[in-house]
């Protein structure tokens, strides 16, 4: 039966599981890059259009080139596939009932500049459709709970780098009796360690999808003077900046603030990458799934080879998304959480990319949108808690609560709905 329905549809289900992943992906653009972004717009170190193209540049570099590492957790790890080998067309349906679940809870989140989750969004929904469609027993629980405890330890991990980040700025450069000197002295180091991390992600996670190796060793050497050349070049900019022993502080502190701005650029680009390489797997992970079962007439296959194409159409969703609807979500982070600076927003993403980082490198899906939340937060807290805007807050942790339900509750309608089409 299954044999004769992929040979019969064999172009309507990849086509149609194409579409949903690029609307997955335009979703994810819209709302999770838009989150990424949105500390460098809030504290003014770019312009919404100049944030916009270095997203599209470096997100797509990320998702282009990085995104295979961790769509097998996505795919493979929360649901037993094997179960389904005997009904391979309800997987088929349940990943593209999953894929048009997400996609549409993202772009109702993002019209309401709720930053929410696409990794709970695209969960929620795989989890919905295997236990109401196919049993509770296919759903690997154990998977499942890590994964949410990943959401839980993702915000507090880059919360506390944020914190400990900010806090050594305001010690060591902001609350002292000269910001710019001492900014001289020390910020080379901070340009040092964003360097160093954003040619770390791109040697671990990026070059080894286009088949270029190296060792950890070369990596980290490669890494080293990477971050020494943007440190140096940092220096350089840095010693142009000009400040009288006359001039009141506030100058001083603008001075500094325009050292940061250029860091944040640098950080920006590696968020984007970071993220890219990361969350991309949410929209191609299922799409793949779809792919690999119809072609090869009902096998569900343990590993199954990514095709460039649906790297390229998570790639251009997640780019279009950002381009055309990304601005809500840039708001809600970048200036309602807490007002940011360039020296906070700083800290705020460089603890998010190295969170990102760690989590891609080891393959456990979390999500950017928790961890940046949790990296403004920790900038927040450094200032008390009055520096934060609680409502706000309460806003986003709720519509975090709904993502999971509501994502479950779509794929479920649709999954029986592409059954009664299709069967």
């Amino acid at each position: 039966m299954e044999f004769s329905l992929f040979t019969e549809y064999n172009m309507v289900l990849i086509s149609m599981a194409g579409i949903f992943g690029l609307l997955m992906a335009f979703g994810i653009g819209a709302n999770d890059v838009a989150n990424a972004m949105g500390t460098s717009v809030g504290s003014k170190a770019l312009t919404i259009k100049q944030a916009i193209i270095v997203a599209m540049i470096f997100e797509f570099a990320g998702a282009f080139l990085a995104g295979g590492e961790v769509t097998s957790t996505i795919r493979k790890g929360i649901i037993d596939a094997s179960a389904m080998t005997g009904t391979p067309e309800l997987l088929v349906f349940g990943m593209m009932a999953s894929l048009l679940a997400a996609g549409i809870w993202l772009i109702i989140a993002t019209y309401f500049g709720w930053p929410v989750s696409t990794t709970h969004s695209i969960v929620g929904a795989i989890v919905g459709f295997a236990a109401v469609g196919i049993g509770m027993e296919v759903v690997k629980w154990g998977k499942v709970g890590s994964i949410v405890a990943s959401w839980v330890v993702s915000p507090v991990i880059s919360g506390t780098i944020a914190f400990m980040l900010f806090t050594s700025v305001q010690k060591l450069i902001l609350n002292t009796e000269d910001p710019l000197k001492n900014a001289k002295k020390y910020v080379p180091f901070y340009m040092f360690l964003a360097g160093f991390m954003i040619a770390l992600v791109t040697l671990f996670k990026g070059l080894k999808h286009v088949g270029i190796k190296f060792d950890t060793l070369t990596s980290m050497l490669i890494a080293i003077g990477f971050g020494v050349v943007i440190m140096l070049v940092g220096k350089y900019f840095i010693s142009r900046q000009k400040a009288s022993p006359a001039e009141n502080k506030d100058f001083h502190y603008a001075s500094v603030e325009r050292v940061f701005a250029v860091l944040m650029v640098v950080t920006a680009c590696g968020m984007a990458f970071a993220h890219g390489s990361n969350d991309v797997a949410n929209a191609i992970g299922p799409l793949a799934a779809v792919v690999s079962v119809v072609e090869s007439g009902g096998e569900i296959a343990t590993k199954s080879v990514l095709p460039i194409w649906i790297l390229l159409i998570g790639a251009l969703g997640i780019v279009l998304g950002l381009a055309i609807y990304g601005r809500r979500v840039m708001a809600t982070i970048g200036k309602k959480i807490t007002e940011l600076t360039p020296s906070r927003g700083f800290a705020a993403e460089l603890a998010a990319a190295t969170t990102v980082v760690v989590a891609s490198g080891t393959g456990l899906p979390i999500s950017t949108t928790h961890t940046l939340v949790g990296a403004v937060l920790g900038v927040g807290m450094a200032r008390g808690i009055a520096a934060l805007n609680l409502g706000v807050l309460k806003n986003i942790a709720v519509s975090w609560v709904v993502t999971l339900p509501a994502g479950a509750i779509l794929s479920m309608a649709f999954f029986f709905m592409f059954k009664g089409i299709f069967l």
